[in-house]
Parts: C-alpha cells; structure tokens; sequence
C-alpha cells in the first residue's frame, strides 16, 4: 500500500497525543502529579495539540477534505467514521477534566475520577478505532490479524510516555515510576512489533492467482501483459512496493531507534543532571519519534493488496 504522508504524521502525532493524554491523567488521579495549573495546561495542551494536528492532517489525504463531516454519519457500518466520532466526543470530558485542575488545582472533587475514567476509555477506543481501520481490511492479510490493533494501542502508549517523560522533567514531576513505566511500555512495544513482523513473515497465503481468477484447476496463473501501459491508480496506491532489503533496513532502524536509542537515553537520565538530561530527553524524543515514523511507513509499504493479483502478484 502507498505510504501517504499525511496518513503517517497523522496516526503517529496523534497516537502520541492520546498516549500522552492516557498517561498523565491516570499519574494525575493517582496523585503522582504535582499540583499546579501551569503542569495540567502544558501537559494537555501538548496532548490536545497533537492529537488536533494529526486529525486535521488525515483530511489531507481525502478526495475532497471539506467533505470529511459527512463520514461521521456511517459510524454504524465505518471504523473510520467511528475514530472521527470518538476523537470529537473525547476532547469533551478532557476539557472538562482539564478546566477543573485548571481552576481548582488543589482540590479533589468527587467527579474527577468519573471524568478521568471517561477521558481514558474513549480515548483507548479512538485509538481502537483507528487500528480497526485496517484490521477490518480482509483484503489485506498484514492488516487483517490481531496483532494491528494491539501494535496501535502499545505504540500509542509508549511514544506518549516517552514524551510525558521529557516534559516532567521540566514541569518538575520525574520520578523513577514515570522513568520505568517508559521503558517497560518501550520494551512491550518492541516485543509486540517483531512478534506482528513473525506473524505476517510466515502467514500463509490468503490469495493467490489461481484462487482469484479462478483458473488454478488449469495449472499455475501468470500475468502475461499488463491491460494498460502506465501506472493506474489502483497500482499506484495498493500496488506500492519496497525491496526486500530496504524493509529488511528499515526494520533494523525502527528497532534501534524507536526502541533501543530511547530506552538507553532514558535509562541514563537516572544518572545524569542538568543541561546532560536534557540532551539525553532531547536524544529519547527524536530517536522514538523517527523508529515510529519508520515503523509506520513500512506498515504500509509491506502491506500487499489481493487486488495486486492481478498485477502480477503470485500470492497475497
């Protein structure tokens, strides 16, 4: 499948976002948070501001963006609808949540923990819903499979833990707790992405040739020539492709520094003071940020299409 650009700013920054937002209200109701209106403002603000970027940015990979509201009306039949409603109702209990830390910061009020458990669920469901986007997909075997959803909900969490752990550093809430939650959510992460990478690898075929033009009783299916002499589109978005040894790199890449750069530069903060932490933050922040581009770009370059059996594909 094409790598749209939007499509992968859009579920990283946003994942990012909800994983942020998870976080700091669960540390939050758990009295692991200071006080102070400046830490919930800043904290939520970054959440809210990257989950707005990415949701804004998804629109750009539509025909026709100033149609997007529409979608919102399939939610009974459309996960994708279904992540647009569920993105729009969570800012609801999460500004609420937020205005009240904002204007009673000292206080704990009786619906707090309502309200906080209600931000949490639905964004956990909005992420849900994103990954069911292409877990619903059957034509697509990489997609189709258990392990998408759960690759979303952990990737989520872990690059949102990593960057609420920068930002307690300088809002004045590190702690040790927040520094290990980092590194056990890294370390799941990895784990769970190469067990997705094992999975796909050796899956067995869904389709192949034979199967979808029906010919296969007449022996083995070849294309023989291309109906058309240019790319269509069809080939051009679900035909994309990328050599072996470049997802083989990429994947290299996507655990060194998605995983492996930032848990080692958070690790070492425990050791380290002053203007070092920082750079070492600094250093957890853009390695994650860059292995979980990656590991998004080849989730959808690796993925392969049924339609692409008829395109030369030999098995899907």
């Amino acid at each position: 499948m094409h790598p749209a650009k939007s499509v992968i700013f859009f579920t990283t920054a946003s994942g990012a976002g909800y994983g942020v937002l998870i976080l700091f209200i669960l540390m939050d109701i758990a009295g692991l948070i200071p006080a102070g209106w400046h830490v919930t403002l800043i904290s939520l603000g970054v959440a809210l501001g990257l989950i707005s970027a990415g949701l804004l940015s998804s629109t750009a990979h539509l025909g026709h963006p100033e149609r997007a509201w529409r979608a919102m009306s399939q939610w009974r039949t459309s996960w994708l609808s279904r992540e647009g409603l569920f993105a729009l109702i969570t800012f609801l209990p999460v500004l609420i949540y937020g205005a009240g830390r904002l204007v009673y910061p000292d206080m704990t009020t009786p619906w707090q923990p309502v309200v906080a458990a209600l931000s949490v669920a639905l964004a956990l469901i909005t992420v849900y819903c994103t990954a069911m986007i292409y877990a619903s997909l059957r034509p697509i075997p990489a997609w189709s499979n258990g392990w998408t959803p759960v690759c979303y909900l952990i990737l989520s969490l872990s690059s949102g833990a990593v960057l609420l752990n920068a930002l307690s550093f300088f809002l004045g809430f590190a702690s040790v707790f927040l520094i290990l939650v980092s590194v056990v959510l890294l370390l799941a992460g990895l784990i769970v992405k190469i067990m997705y990478w094992q999975s796909i690898a050796l899956a067995s075929p869904r389709s192949t040739a034979e199967s979808a033009t029906g010919l296969g009783d007449m022996g083995k299916v070849k294309l023989f020539e291309a109906p058309h002499q240019g790319d269509n589109y069809l080939m051009t978005e679900m035909g994309f492709r990328i050599a072996r040894k470049h997802a083989a790199r990429l994947k290299r890449l996507v655990i060194l520094w998605g995983f492996v750069f930032p848990i080692i530069a958070i690790l070492l903060t425990r050791y380290s003071d002053g203007a070092i932490t920082i750079g070492l933050l600094t250093i957890s922040v853009l390695t994650a940020a860059i292995g979980l581009i990656a590991e998004r770009y080849l989730f959808f370059a690796e993925a392969k299409h049924s339609v692409t059996l008829y395109y030369g594909e030999s098995a899907v």
